[in-house]
């Protein structure tokens, strides 16, 4: 097995077609797939499920790439320290649940080290994406809740995908809703009042349990219910429909604009944020940095 193959096979799953990674890796369609299959042969794993609709990788190639990305890495990192320090730029990466503290946290990070040495990546996507981003070494740092309810479940894949959680702050709930919101001056609001108004939550495609729902209480019995895939049209249905969602109360004026408030919910429940990391990998400046930028998103949380 070859640090070539490694590649190979890392740009075949980004792509999820042989032809659009032949094309990025500048050689033929036919020689990739044999270099494929002779890894697959020497491995003794299918490492990638051919079809019509493209390739997809079996569990058996998902295991492989994320050690075959930590050796991909480590080797970029021993190129770069000793023979050209030139020739890339250091990157950093972070997966995280859809906070805009940890959107503003990350920008905060990349203006203190500067754009021009360093390559960033931020992906603000699906629970088990942001687990299988860190699995596979994607990104270096998750971002993620736990809570009584889900904190069992996901604490055993943390232990199957080689992760570590490490909390960052404990919160309590509040309703995440628009100004113009009928409930927006309250103190507090009930379980019990937020009924007539639809709940947004963000949808988990193929990973749709429960304890993978980036909202507290998700298992509640909400008379509406609207799902979505990104943080904007979360934002347009709050003012459109006089809709709501749950949240660590930790905003971001100056990211989402002053048009939205956060207003504590009347429950016990609490959540913790923290970060997911791999296990026995060291963090990089970078990662310490932005995990000193998010403690201070709460500590300024604190004292608004």
């Amino acid at each position: 097995m070859t640090l070539q193959q490694m590649k190979y096979a890392i740009t075949v799953a980004e792509c999820g077609s042989m032809n659009e990674a032949a094309h990025k890796l500048f050689i033929t369609q036919p020689s990739l797939s044999s270099t494929i299959r002779e890894l697959e042969k020497e491995l003794g794993l299918t490492l990638f499920l051919r079809s019509n609709r493209g390739i997809s990788l079996t569990q058996d190639g998902e295991e492989f790439l994320g050690y075959a990305r930590q050796i991909i890495a480590q080797y970029g990192m021993l190129e770069e320290r000793f023979i050209d320090r030139t020739a890339r730029k250091t990157r950093f990466s972070v997966s995280t649940q859809h906070y805009s503290f940890a959107v503003k946290a990350f920008i905060e990070t990349a203006r203190e080290f500067g754009l021009e040495n360093y390559e960033f990546a931020i992906h603000e996507t699906k629970t088990h994406t942001v687990m299988t981003h860190v699995r596979n070494m994607k990104s270096e740092l998750g971002v993620l809740y736990l809570n009584d309810f889900n904190r069992e479940a996901l604490t055993k894949l943390f232990h199957e995908y080689g992760l570590e959680f490490h909390p960052l702050f404990d919160c309590s709930i509040s309703v995440y809703l628009s100004r113009r919101h009928p409930l927006a001056g309250k103190a507090s609001i009930s379980m019990e009042a937020l009924q007539p108004y639809p709940c947004l939550s963000f949808e988990q495609g193929d990973y749709n349990a429960f304890y993978f729902a980036e909202e507290v209480m998700s298992t509640y019995d909400y008379r509406k219910i609207i799902k979505a895939d990104d943080r904007a049209t979360l934002l347009n249905l709050m003012v459109g429909l006089n809709a709501f969602t749950l949240c660590s109360g930790i905003i971001t004026e100056d990211l989402n604009g002053p048009d939205y408030v956060a207003v504590p919910l009347e429950s016990e429940d609490r959540m913790t944020i923290g970060y997911i990391k791999k296990a026995r990998v060291e963090l990089s400046d970078l990662g310490r940095c932005y995990i000193e930028k998010l403690k201070q998103k709460n500590a300024s949380a604190e004292h608004t």
